[in-house]
């Protein structure tokens, strides 16, 4: 543990009240996680307070660095877990993956996850969150391993991607029908795609509508297709996932929250699945002023709606 800085920064009080420890947590660790070394923040000022696991989207990204802004109210109710996954963030700095990460090694990588915390901390039982590409992970525990989750919180979830990625295309195609350069680009894109650019050009067009003009630059495409490199093999994996089809029915608490302005996970797709789902308590919470990242766009609504829900 002293050759790596991921150790240095932990912090631990210990109090006892009769048979009752709690423990106060701020630290880095870095356990072995699917044969590598993946990064796992952990922040409480009481070990007892019931853990949640925070899954981020992508794949690739990391949500550590802004978590204070969308857990400053979650904080004094949970303990908040932070993991970056294989070839995102911390852990990609430490190590990054021997093999090409897979839709399958990174379910096992989730399950891992749990089962550490679990035993760290020593609870049964924890709070799991999936944000976008994270709800195919987080499904995932929902149908294999119900029985070590409270409930679970899907935010802006991967439902049915090949059907979203079609209507976001229609979307698009609409919209820039005037602009002769995005309409040559989405024209030339293919369903299911075939070549890295197809992903490439719905995602230029879709962050430039949402006012991101950098996404013009040279840098931003290479930068997106050196990104491809290791997971637009993945992202083809989860084109197939057809949860309407494969998960009707989960044996866990559900909620889902949903941006009335999302467009790369269809709102409509997932309200029609939410639907039809069967579980033993379920809740959807809409956000109006929200499109694809709710915990961005809107983290107060968004942290009082799970406060509410737990309550």
């Amino acid at each position: 543990m002293k050759n790596t800085f991921f150790f240095i920064l932990s912090v631990l009080s210990v109090f006892c009240f009769g048979q009752v420890k709690s423990v106060k947590i701020d630290t880095i660790l870095a356990p072995d996680i699917g044969g590598i070394k993946q990064v796992i923040e952990i922040k409480t000022d009481d070990s007892n307070k019931p853990v949640l696991l925070f899954l981020s989207g992508g794949p690739g990204s990391s949500m550590i660095k802004n978590a204070e802004v969308f857990t400053n109210l979650l904080k004094d109710r949970f303990t908040l877990v932070q993991w970056d996954q294989r070839d995102a963030g911390k852990t990609l700095e430490l190590n990054p993956s021997p093999n090409q990460p897979s839709v399958a090694q990174m379910e096992k990588d989730t399950y891992e996850v749990i089962n550490f915390l679990t035993k760290e901390l020593k609870q049964k039982k924890i709070y799991l969150l999936g944000s976008s590409w994270g709800n195919v992970l987080g499904f995932n525990m929902v149908k294999n391993h119900p029985e070590l989750l409270h409930a679970y919180f899907a935010v802006n979830p991967v439902v049915s991607q090949l059907k979203s990625e079609k209507e976001l295309l229609k979307t698009l195609k609409v919209q820039f029908k005037e602009n002769p350069v995005a309409n040559k680009e989405l024209t030339n894109v293919y369903i299911p795609f075939t070549k890295d650019e197809d992903l490439f050009y719905l995602r230029k067009w879709l962050f430039y509508r949402e006012g991101k003009e950098y996404v013009l630059s040279d840098d931003f495409k290479k930068g997106f297709l050196e990104w491809s490199k290791t997971w637009s093999p993945v992202w083809n994996e989860v084109m197939t996932i057809d949860l309407p089809k494969t998960l009707q029915k989960v044996d866990c608490p559900i909620y889902f929250f949903v941006g009335e302005n999302d467009i790369q996970t269809s709102t409509a797709i997932t309200k029609e699945y939410f639907k039809q789902l069967k579980a033993p308590k379920k809740g959807l919470f809409l956000f109006e002023n929200s499109g694809h990242q709710i915990h961005k766009d809107e983290p107060q609504k968004f942290q009082n709606t799970i406060i509410e829900v737990i309550n």
